[in-house]
């Protein structure tokens, strides 16, 4: 990280730790998913540090913020997304957040009306009520336990032979990510979700959502989006999974650039 800045401040009772890339433009704030950190942003942060002030924190019970007993509910999740806000003191920023913090970044925008600049849903966790259970009833949470007892270069070593096309930067920020998530953190996967439609429908600025071929979330699902919120652009990164950002990061990155310059150009900062 070049000339970056690493932070703390103190929001709902816990410290946020975020990493800012420090410029003097219009802020945009990245959000990550589960298991993930804000380290995990770095190609994408680096594409548009010339353009953008890049904020990037780690979610409670993440990277190297607090991770309190309890609190890992959505409403937890954004309400210290508002307090990071207002603790920069920043001017109504555009928040991007991928699976877990697409979500979070919904509830924002779709609660604290004229905060928030822009919104970017890169595949977030809308998921069926069905599929919240399935998710909660699984094993991913003895996965991840399995996965702390392991060691740095054991989860890179796997992180290379299921993304060998991946740098292998990007697999050693992922594994230290994982081994930085405390387990009180898959409390997020608790059902039930927020209402996403419901979100959808109240949020009233500009909106893109990226979805991957291989994602969570459906063309059917981005349609009945578009219904319910006229307003929300859609783009499809192809060749890629949930991890969209991860699998083709320079494809990720021109469409958000691209959207970002749409709403916030240089001239503006």
């Amino acid at each position: 990280m070049p000339d970056w800045s690493t932070a703390a401040c103190d929001t709902n009772g816990i410290r946020i730790h975020y990493t800012r890339t420090g410029r003097p433009k219009p802020p945009v704030i990245l959000l990550h998913g589960l298991a993930a950190s804000g380290a995990c942003w770095t190609d994408l942060a680096q594409a548009l540090e010339d353009e953008f002030d890049v904020i990037m924190p780690d979610a409670r019970g993440h990277g190297m913020s607090d991770a309190p007993a309890s609190g890992y509910r959505y409403d937890d999740l954004a309400n210290d997304v508002v307090g990071l806000v207002r603790a920069l003191r920043l001017s109504p920023p555009i928040l991007l957040g991928h699976s877990m913090g697409g979500m979070t970044a919904a509830v924002v925008a779709s609660r604290i009306p004229g905060m928030i600049r822009g919104l970017v849903l890169a595949d977030p966790t809308f998921l069926s009520p069905e599929v919240q259970r399935q998710v909660h009833e699984s094993d991913v949470v003895d996965q991840h336990r399995h996965m702390l007892a392991r060691s740095l270069d054991e989860i890179k070593a796997d992180g290379r032979r299921r993304h060998p096309g991946r740098s292998s930067e990007m697999i050693e920020r992922n594994a230290r990510a994982r081994l930085q998530t405390s387990i009180r953190a898959f409390d997020v996967l608790t059902p039930p979700n927020p209402d996403f439609r419901e979100l959808m429908r109240t949020i009233d600025i500009p909106s893109l959502l990226v979805l991957a071929d291989r994602g969570v979330v459906s063309p059917a699902v981005a349609d009945e989006l578009q219904h319910l919120n006229p307003g929300l652009r859609v783009e499809t990164i192809r060749d890629a999974g949930h991890g969209l950002h991860f699998d083709q990061p320079d494809r990720f990155a021109e469409v958000v650039r691209s959207f970002l310059r749409s709403i916030a150009p240089v001239s503006a900062a």
